[in-house]
């Protein structure tokens, strides 16, 4: 079984909810680019 963490675009993000400036914050959060995860999770709490 493999799993496939989906490619972080602005694409994606946008439909996360997320504004771009909102996006470059969570990347100065946690130093690097987020997990599918991840993402969902910092939408969340936004």
């Amino acid at each position: 079984m493999s799993l496939h963490e989906p490619k972080i675009t602005p694409d994606l993000v946008a439909s996360h909810g997320l504004k771009p400036d909102e996006y470059e914050r969570i990347l100065q959060l946690i130093g690097r680019e987020p997990t599918f995860t991840e993402l969902g999770i910092f939408s969340a709490m936004w």
